[in-house]
């Protein structure tokens, strides 16, 4: 397959304030140099606790943001050179979906005008084709035309959330970021979703990156793993083998976690090389000063001084 999307040794940094009283300003790297190849109808996981960096990778992959350094290239071509219509083709073909639903619908908006916009933009102009692809494409998310009517705050959390699938496929995009759709969400309403998203790329073969904590989720939508931890790259490969032979002891710590579903954010000091020494009970010297990749197999690498 080829590449759809390429991230090569993307980095991005933050200013943020180091308290809140607001005195002064420090950097957040909230991604450093990572290396990451999508290939068109694959189906990618990046997991990690808050803070590791997951959102910035989904809004630079979609173009909200841009890199501080390093290259992004769609279709092997390089997006800092790419012409006015590649570009716009790259701003059409790669949707996401928010983590939060009520936040990303405009509440002024019927159903309605908020998917036909898109449609009329990058689809078709005629009305009654624009009327019927709304209504069709409602209905592939379990939603009825009558629906279009309404405006956000008449449908439930599950139901916003289809919503806002629906307007990432109402222009036929090849790829669909979702940055953690279900985690706002009660149980049985996230079972839905995953079952829909599982369903739309099954019978459209959509290209998926699903950002998530809960390795369950990726385990059951995603045919590879990203693992980071504080924006670096702890472990890559294929779900199953990860899952199986998890080798990073932040991987570890992750699938731990996960078992026990207390997943949460903490606040460490500096590190060194290794994003992960300072909570690691294997660290070592050289730990502080590199960090060694590993490939298990050609669909396995982790990135630890304990395999060197």
């Amino acid at each position: 397959m080829e590449n759809l999307l390429k991230l090569e040794n993307v980095s991005k940094t933050f200013k943020t304030f180091d308290s809140a009283f607001k005195k002064s300003k420090v950097t957040v790297h909230a991604v450093d140099n990572i290396t990451l190849s999508i290939k068109r109808g694959s189906s990618i996981g990046i997991v990690g606790e808050s803070g590791s960096g997951k959102t910035t990778i989904a809004k630079l992959i979609t173009g909200i943001h841009r890199p501080d350094s390093g290259h992004i290239f769609y279709k092997n071509e390089l997006l800092d050179n790419a012409s006015k219509n590649t570009y716009n083709d790259f701003r059409k073909n790669i949707q996401m979906i928010f983590q939060d639903p009520y936040s990303s619908l405009n509440p002024k908006l019927t159903i309605f005008s908020t998917l036909k916009d898109g449609i009329k933009k990058h689809i078709t102009t005629n009305k009654k084709e624009i009327f019927k692809k709304c209504s069709d494409i409602l209905k592939t998310v379990g939603l009825e035309e009558e629906h279009l009517k309404r405006y956000p705050h008449q449908f439930s959390g599950g139901q916003m959330q289809r919503i806002s699938i629906a307007r990432a496929l109402s222009i036929e995009p090849e790829m669909i970021v979702a940055d953690e759709p279900v985690s706002s969400l009660d149980v049985s309403i996230q079972a839905q979703i995953l079952n829909l998203l599982k369903k739309l790329r099954k019978d459209n073969g959509t290209t998926l990156l699903m950002i998530a904590h809960d390795l369950a989720i990726v385990n059951f939508l995603c045919d590879e793993t990203l693992v980071m931890y504080k924006g670096n790259t702890m472990e890559y490969g294929q779900t199953k083998e990860i899952l199986q032979n998890p080798l990073h002891p932040y991987t570890k710590n992750l699938i731990e976690a996960s078992i026990k579903k207390d997943i949460k954010k903490i606040t460490t000091g500096k590190t060194g090389r290794c994003p992960y020494a300072d909570r690691c009970n294997f660290v070592m010297d050289i730990c502080t000063r590199e960090v060694y990749k590993y490939q298990v197999s050609k669909t396995h690498h982790v990135y630890c001084n304990l395999y060197k």
